[in-house]
């Protein structure tokens, strides 16, 4: 078992669930403002959406000044999309990051990692994954938070679940590949 590998196909299960939840929600809720983290539920998961494209841009070579610089100006733009437009972007994102992670002989190889506001850091693959996991699953707790602010009801989307529903599916897709 690769842990970084499973870990993104959780990231990407959990990010499913949570799109899929809020297709079953009021069409308004997903814009309605809020006073939270984020103005609104389409903020928050379009600075999901936006973290891992910079994530995916490091992984295969741009520096973390030229990935954040091609995405923070389209921030506001990712956040005007629709439930649906975001879902499918981020579904094409996912196959992006699921055929580099394929391809990768060692996760665990070094890599400089030049952060413009931290400084530099020697980093691993694999540690990047594992922080596009915890990104991911630190804010889907802020919508989570937002959504019963509004009072409606989330969806878990923890790990353990996973284990027992997602990772099961993940397991029969890839056997029959």
């Amino acid at each position: 078992m690769n842990h970084p590998v499973t870990m993104y196909q959780f990231h990407v299960w959990a990010n499913q669930r949570m799109f899929d939840r809020l297709k079953e929600l009021p069409r308004e809720i997903y814009t309605q403002e809020v006073q939270s983290i984020f103005p609104t539920i389409s903020a928050a998961m379009a600075h999901i959406y936006m973290t891992d494209s910079v994530w995916m841009d490091i992984l295969t070579g741009k520096s973390m000044s030229e990935a954040l610089g091609y995405m923070l100006p389209k921030e506001k733009e990712l956040g005007a999309k629709s439930l649906e437009e975001l879902e499918a972007m981020y579904s094409r994102l996912a196959e992006r990051f699921q055929a580099f992670l394929g391809q990768q002989e060692d996760l665990e190889q070094a890599i400089m990692l030049d952060n413009p506001y931290a400084g530099k850091r020697d980093t691993r693959l694999s540690e990047i994954v594992l922080q596009v996991v915890n990104h991911g699953t630190y804010h889907r707790g802020n919508v989570s938070a937002m959504l019963r602010q509004m009072g409606h009801a989330s969806i878990m989307t923890e790990y353990a679940l996973f284990w027992y529903q997602g990772e099961s599916k993940v397991d029969e897709t890839v056997s029959h590949s």
